[in-house]
């Protein structure tokens, strides 16, 4: 990896990296971690520690010249014990693993993506028992107020537009927490935590097909199968009117470590400004793939808020620098790459099977965060709080005192009745 970036800017800012410490890099087997991880080697860092649950053949890039833990069993940062493992003599931890992906994903699978507080907690638990210099986590701009995100002609949003809290319901609401956490173990334990608000990362090396993928890897994909099968048309998400911003994988990594080692104390943006539609994102990769494609509106597919952009005052404040590579340069390379997968693995009359999705249920969203259109008429949430939560419980006000033994006496049938279906052989295919 080049020390400079496709744009020709320094990937190190500006800052002198210490090539005889010890960095974690946590979901380093994914897209962002591994781009990471080939920055540190590209330093000169000698002591590189990756974690990743997925085993080593399904990392995106693989070095073998620095400590991969990988699997369930070394790279699952969710059991404290691996956390601990990796932060003992560790300088520098950047807490990127989660469970996430594209919006198909985190609308359907947001117990999941919740869970990943638990990677979250212990890594910081271990990095604060370890003595860590620096903690870096990755949080998103799904942190940000739903009620501030439904023009596609968004204002730009600012770091305080968090508050009050009504992110992206299940991930967003994670990764909020998980901001609080960082600020609270700076304030109590005197840690060294800097977070950033990561805005649509995109490149080479990342999930492009399975559900996972982002827009401009899903749309370049769908682009080039539709070029190779010879079936010009295309499949969008929502009607293509709403609006984001795209920052290319290596203004990542440089502003990661940029910010890493900065004075900034609060959680910063970290995205590009430059927005676009979907269906302006649809138009760059035609005109890469040289292509006109007949456009299908899927509109009860996932498509999240209807504007999302990066309002980048506050860095450029600190560090004099924002994300600046074009998306129309980024997304030429990313095409390139995701082509080059594309045909090593389809073909004309394969390529159809390049969109199947594992984990988006069919493109339907699951109702239930109010925001989806199967749920918004729903009264089981409202802005993400469960309907009656706080109020009396009607149970205890209406019974009387000294009645909680029978209640107790009631749940022994069930243990015994857990006991007696645990001997009977259970049949294939039934739980």
């Amino acid at each position: 990896m080049s020390q400079v970036a496709s744009n020709g800017e320094s990937l190190t800012g500006g800052v002198k990296i210490n090539k005889d410490m010890t960095v974690v890099i946590t979901g380093g087997g994914g897209f962002i971690g591994g781009h990471l991880v080939n920055f540190f080697r590209s330093m000169g860092v000698k002591k590189i520690r990756v974690a990743d649950i997925k085993p080593l053949d399904e990392w995106y890039q693989v070095f073998r010249d620095v400590e991969n833990h990988a699997g369930p069993i070394k790279g699952d940062c969710r059991d404290f014990k691996v956390c601990r493992n990796l932060c003992t003599g560790a300088d520098e931890v950047y807490q990127l693993a989660a469970d996430m992906g594209g919006m198909g994903f985190i609308e359907n699978n947001k117990a999941l993506c919740m869970l990943s507080v638990l990677t979250n907690t212990h890594m910081l638990l271990a990095a604060q028992e370890a003595g860590v210099k620096r903690f870096f986590y990755a949080s998103s701009a799904c942190v940000y107020n739903a009620d501030k995100q439904k023009n596609p002609d968004i204002t730009a949003l600012k770091e305080a537009d968090a508050y009050p809290g009504l992110p992206e319901d299940g991930y967003g609401w994670e990764k909020l927490f998980s901001e609080r956490m960082c600020r609270h173990f700076r304030e109590d334990f005197g840690m060294h935590t800097r977070v950033a608000r990561f805005h649509n990362v995109y490149g080479p090396e990342g999930t492009w097909e399975g559900g996972r993928e982002k827009a401009p890897a899903a749309i370049c994909r769908k682009v080039i199968a539709a070029k190779v099968s010879g079936k010009h048309e295309i499949e969008i998400w929502g009607d293509g009117t709403q609006t984001r911003s795209f920052m290319f994988v290596d203004d990542c990594v440089r502003g990661i470590n940029m910010i890493t080692h900065s004075g900034i104390l609060e959680p910063i943006n970290l995205g590009s400004s430059e927005l676009v539609s979907i269906n302006q994102l649809v138009s760059i990769a035609e005109e890469i793939a040289g292509i006109k494609l007949k456009r299908n509106y899927k509109l009860d597919a996932p498509k999240g808020v209807a504007g999302r952009n990066s309002d980048n005052t506050k860095i450029q404040k600190y560090l004099g620098w924002e994300p600046s590579t074009r998306l129309r340069d980024g997304m030429e390379r990313t095409y390139r790459w995701i082509e080059k997968e594309f045909l090593a693995k389809y073909n004309a009359k394969t390529a159809h099977l390049s969109s199947i999705s594992t984990f988006t249920k069919g493109s339907h969203p699951i109702p239930g965060d109010g925001y989806n259109p199967e749920s918004k008429n729903m009264t089981t949430w409202t802005q993400g709080i469960p309907a009656g939560y706080g109020a009396p419980a009607k149970a205890k006000a209406s019974s009387k005192g000294g009645k909680s033994k029978p209640a107790a006496k009631k749940a022994k049938p069930a243990v015994k009745a857990k006991g007696k279906a645990a001997k009977k052989p259970v049949k294939a295919g039934k739980r």
